[in-house]
Formats: C-alpha cells, sequence, structure tokens
C-alpha cells in the first residue's frame, strides 16, 4: 500500500479517536495502544501526532509524546469567532452559488434533523446538523473556505456539542435552522449570513457557560481511609 495513502488514513482515524473525546482531555497519548489498534508503527503514528499538534488536537511534550489538549474558555471563543466568520461567509456565497439538486439535499437534512427533533433523538439530530452545515460550506465552490472550515470545524467538533442540550437551547436551534432553510429557499444571502453568524454565536455561549459550572464545580471529597500499609506484606520481594 502507499506509503502516503497509508499516512493520509492513518491521521484520519487517529483525528476523529480526538474529534470523538476516546481520549480525556489533559491524558497522555497511549501511542502503544494506538499503534496496535491501527497496526502500525511508532513512526507513522508520531508523524500524525505533529500534524494533529498543529490542528490543536494534541500538545507534543519534549521526550515525553503528547497528550490531548485541553480547551479553554479562550480557545472556545477564539474557535467560534472564526467558524462565525467562515459561516456568515460560507451563507452570502451558498446563497448565490447553491444549485437546486443542493439546496433540495439540505432540505432533506433538515427534515430528518426535525424529525430527530421531535423524538428528541440526539445522535440522529446531530448527524443531520453536521451535514448540513457541511454540505452549507461546500455549497459556496470556494475551495480556500472549505479547506480552512475543515481545519477549524474539526477542533469545533470537539466540544460542539459538550454542552448540556436543555429544552430551551435545543427549542432555540431548531428555529434558527427553520430560519437558515428559508432563507436559503429565499436565496436571501444577508438574511442566511446573519442566521448562520448568531447561531454560532449562541452555540458558543452555551458551552462556555458549560465550561463555567463545571469550573465552579468543586471536586469530590476523598474518603478519609485508615492506611494499611504496615498490614501489607513487602510486595518487593514477592515472587
Amino acid at each position: 500500500m502507499h506509503k502516503a495513502y497509508v499516512h493520509t488514513a492513518l491521521l484520519a482515524q487517529l483525528r476523529e479517536v480526538f474529534v470523538q473525546g476516546e481520549i480525556a482531555p489533559g491524558t497522555k497519548v497511549p501511542e502503544a495502544a494506538l499503534c496496535a489498534r491501527f497496526g502500525v508503527s511508532r513512526t507513522p503514528l508520531r508523524e500524525s501526532l505533529k500534524v494533529l499538534a498543529a490542528e490543536g488536537h494534541v500538545e507534543l511534550l519534549p521526550n515525553r509524546g503528547a497528550r490531548v489538549a485541553v480547551v479553554t474558555p479562550d480557545d472556545v471563543e477564539g474557535l467560534f469567532a472564526v467558524a462565525g466568520a467562515l459561516e456568515a461567509l460560507a451563507g452570502e456565497q451558498a446563497a448565490a452559488r447553491i444549485t437546486t439538486a443542493e439546496y433540495e439535499q439540505i432540505a432533506a437534512q433538515h427534515a430528518a434533523m426535525r424529525r430527530a427533533f421531535d423524538v428528541r433523538d440526539s445522535v440522529r439530530y446531530y448527524e443531520a446538523n453536521r451535514s448540513i452545515h457541511e454540505a452549507l460550506i461546500h455549497a459556496t465552490r470556494n475551495p480556500v473556505l472549505v479547506a480552512q472550515y475543515g481545519m477549524v470545524n474539526a477542533r469545533i467538533r470537539r466540544i460542539r456539542f459538550s454542552s448540556p442540550m436543555t429544552e430551551d437551547i435545543w427549542q432555540r436551534a431548531m428555529a434558527e435552522h427553520e430560519g437558515m432553510l428559508n432563507a436559503l429557499a429565499r436565496r436571501d444571502a444577508a438574511s442566511l449570513s446573519g442566521i448562520l453568524k448568531t447561531h454560532l454565536k449562541h452555540k458558543c455561549e452555551a458551552i462556555l457557560a458549560a465550561l463555567r459550572a463545571q469550573a465552579d464545580v468543586p471536586p469530590p471529597r476523598r474518603r478519609n481511609r485508615r492506611r494499611k500499609d504496615a498490614a501489607l506484606p513487602d510486595a518487593r520481594g514477592a515472587s
């Protein structure tokens, strides 16, 4: 198999590991386990980790491997500010360039998202939601925008759905998506751009509120247990 293809495939698989939150933030990346999982040596794994470090998913530790990056409130604000600007631009360009077939595909995904919303199926809702946003970006036919959005969105996917989906937040998000589809149907670039930017702003606010709430929660108290070290045998000489 071609080396470049292997690297590309490995990079995509590793990216999903971090995007899906399989390894907790701040945790050291288990290189040996990942090598075994994907059937690669440490060299291509570490090359991929360098790329993922540049994307903000991991932090490289000098001579100590890598650890999963911790997302801070400043990271959230910065990422969503850029994502909001990109999606606002996408709204303008997609409204002007989208084809009838592309619009119908987005409308179908919107209908699927509405059905998931009606039964409060968050998994299917998020899948349709993601498809809609990505389809809008690709409808711009702007390769630079598509590439930049891909990089930013890969980081945002780690945190975009980390805030609790309360009923009020869900209702508002669904209403905003209804507005997006309506503006897109009318090819109203200004309205679509504004709704997308507001939609990202509201999501950012929800995530920041969740992060602050988590920061205010004190760590669980450790129960005091009588030390039993004296009663334990010295394991250093055990066979």
